[in-house]
């Protein structure tokens, strides 16, 4: 892992009201899938690979490539990627990801980076932004560990970090792809958010 000043950036209730319903509004509308790990392409899927699948993640996405939702927060990354310090190159961004976290849903610990792509590039910089106000449900915590290692493998209560800066509603967070994060499962209400990886030439 690479030393950091900062581990992550956020720009508080950055994005407007109106642009966070008008997202969920048009997520909904699309056909949803079970979100998956890795990956993983696979169409059919066993009941034996869901539940392996969802002892680690469970929630529903929907994946989302419009101009007028990545023109809106793409700058973030520029932002942040300058003021944390990281001055990571990067050149584009995948599709966006719609998820919903509805009661008892979540995403244990992971990292978004892997291995290069086929074209030789790999996830940098991630960012996730707040569509639902952290008043409209329980639970579905962001949290953070900042040590070069599975997280799984040790005790969680020393060096977990809970992203409370995200609750607001239209609040964008910006972290390396490498960081070790979660989401915890949401105890009541459902939790919409906007994922976004985006991706240079790998990491030396």
């Amino acid at each position: 892992m690479l030393p950091l000043e900062n581990n992550f950036w956020y720009f508080k209730s950055a994005l407007s009201p109106k642009f966070c319903d008008e997202v969920i509004q048009y997520a909904l509308s699309k056909p949803e899938m079970m979100a998956k790990i890795g990956n993983n392409n696979k169409k059919n899927l066993s009941k034996k690979e869901i539940q392996q699948i969802k002892a680690k993640r469970n929630s529903d996405i929907v994946w989302l490539d419009e101009s007028w939702i990545m023109k809106e927060i793409q700058p973030f990354v520029n932002i942040a990627n300058i003021n944390a310090g990281w001055n990571f190159q990067w050149d584009s961004s995948e599709r966006c990801q719609f998820t919903k976290y509805k009661l008892n849903q979540y995403y244990d610990w992971h990292i978004d980076t892997f291995k290069a792509f086929k074209d030789k590039k790999q996830r940098k910089i991630s960012m996730t932004c707040q569509l639902t106000d952290g008043s409209e449900y329980e639970g579905g915590e962001l949290q953070f560990d900042f040590r070069d290692y599975n997280p799984n493998l040790r005790d969680e209560s020393e060096h977990l970090i809970t992203v409370k800066e995200i609750l607001p509603k239209g609040t964008v967070v910006v972290f390396p792809s490498f960081l070790w994060h979660r989401v915890k499962p949401v105890t009541k209400g459902t939790r919409y958010s906007l994922v976004m990886w985006n991706i240079g030439a790998p990491f030396k």
